[in-house]
């Protein structure tokens, strides 16, 4: 009788259920995993080397870059350690807008999450209903930024700028006649602020379509409970955060545990599973999505009633607006000196963590004093996670290690950094 041996199979790097540039080697006896060996490093970008290279706000849209579907938490992350070591406060305004944005961006990376994870397991409509909705938080980003994905928004002492009034319009075009742009532009009449208020109306209805495709269907239950379960002490000895933590029933979030800008003064609730495996995940992050609609609504409504300055007002770590520096020569060198030169940052380190979508992302900042960073360390969150990788899957078949690397919502960016 022949000998029955395991074998290894590559899974990736060009794996469409990969989610990135995973190189995955499995070892198998027949269609079980014995051990999977995550391989990394094909999307290095060496973000934390060009830092030291860069003045601290030319890395901002670096940071946009690493987790390309969290963009303005990451900023959030950068901005935050600058102002600790710079000692700097943030106007109020400025703190409720970074709220607003890093939780229409968590939206966004579940909504991505969630049509990516349904279409790896077999569910093909729900990533449509889900880039539906992505595609007019993307037009908020526009708005404020200029840009759809890589926003460059926040910096050191604030925003780049305030709100705009007006919502762009879609124009008519040979595929849409004046009828149907405008029913849609029936809600881009007022500004932003309107617009993200309307979608805060809406977004209740659309995350209740996927509940109806997804939480009592019998096949997605099939594929993902009792699928990589992992228990609240291991969750925490492999250095869970985030959505994995939670959904293995341990109740963490840096929002309530250690509030930072305005999280304090917002009323919100931290969604917890109970059996740690791939469903309780699930649940966990579609519960987020209606928290998080819950925060935005509150800033929508502080911002209405209380305009103010969004960036500090110290021309050291700010630039002057147009107006002066035209009109005044001492703003005109503060402007000159902080585009050339850049901010000198005191010597001294900071930590500043925040809670990105994924999990605890934390930048490590070493300032000698220059106009550059001396050291920058990135504690991405499906770093911690995909180590975790190996455990989950053992004992599972192929098509679970599918189901183990949607559950983690790795984006390579942030692995790779």
């Amino acid at each position: 009788m022949a000998e029955i041996r395991n074998y290894t199979l590559n899974f990736g790097p060009q794996h469409p259920a990969a989610h990135g540039v995973l190189r995955l080697v499995l070892e198998l006896d027949g269609e079980v995993v014995q051990r999977a060996d995550p391989h990394i490093g094909l999307l290095h970008r060496a973000t934390e080397k060009l830092a030291e290279t860069r003045t601290f706000i030319q890395s901002v849209p670096y940071m946009d870059r690493l987790d390309y579907v969290s963009m303005m938490v990451n900023e959030h992350a950068y901005v935050m350690s600058i102002e600790k070591l710079l000692g700097i406060e943030v106007p109020l305004r400025a703190q409720y807008i970074r709220v607003m944005f890093d939780e229409i961006t968590r939206i966004l990376n579940h909504l991505l999450w969630i049509g990516a994870h349904g279409l790896d397991v077999g569910a093909m409509a729900v990533f449509l209903y889900a880039f539906r909705e992505r595609e007019d938080l993307m037009d908020c980003y526009e708005a404020v930024s200029g840009a759809r994905m890589h926003a460059a928004y926040y910096r050191p002492g604030g925003v780049y700028r305030d709100l705009p009034e007006v919502m762009p319009k879609h124009l008519a075009s040979k595929v849409r006649n004046e009828t149907a742009i405008k029913a849609l532009n029936r809600n881009r009449e007022g500004s932003l602020l309107d617009f993200i208020e309307d979608f805060t109306n809406r977004f209740p209805g659309y995350v209740d379509e996927y509940e109806t495709l997804l939480t009592d269907n019998r096949i997605w239950k099939q594929r993902l409970v009792g699928v990589g379960v992992v228990d609240p002490d291991r969750a925490k000895a492999l250095g869970f955060t985030g959505p994995m933590l939670r959904g293995s029933g341990v109740e963490w979030d840096l929002r309530k545990k250690q509030p930072y800008e305005v999280y304090d003064l917002l009323d919100f609730d931290i969604p917890v599973g109970r059996n740690g495996d791939c469903y309780d995940r699930y649940l966990v992050r579609v519960e987020e999505m209606r928290q998080s609609n819950r925060i935005i609504r509150q800033c929508v409504e502080w911002l209405r009633n209380h305009p103010g300055p969004v960036m500090t007002d110290n021309h050291k770590v700010a630039p002057p607006s147009r107006v002066d520096m035209k009109s005044n020569m001492e703003e005109l060198i503060h402007h000159f000196k902080l585009f050339t030169e850049g901010m000198h940052v005191p010597e001294g380190e900071a930590y500043a963590a925040v809670e990105h979508p994924k999990g605890e992302f934390g930048i490590y900042l070493v300032s000698d004093g220059a106009n550059k960073p001396y050291r920058l360390k990135i504690r991405a969150p499906g770093f911690v996670h995909l180590q975790a990788l190996d455990e989950m899957a053992r004992g599972h078949m192929i098509a679970d290690v599918v189901t183990i690397i949607g559950t983690q919502d790795i984006v390579f960016g942030e692995i790779d950094r």
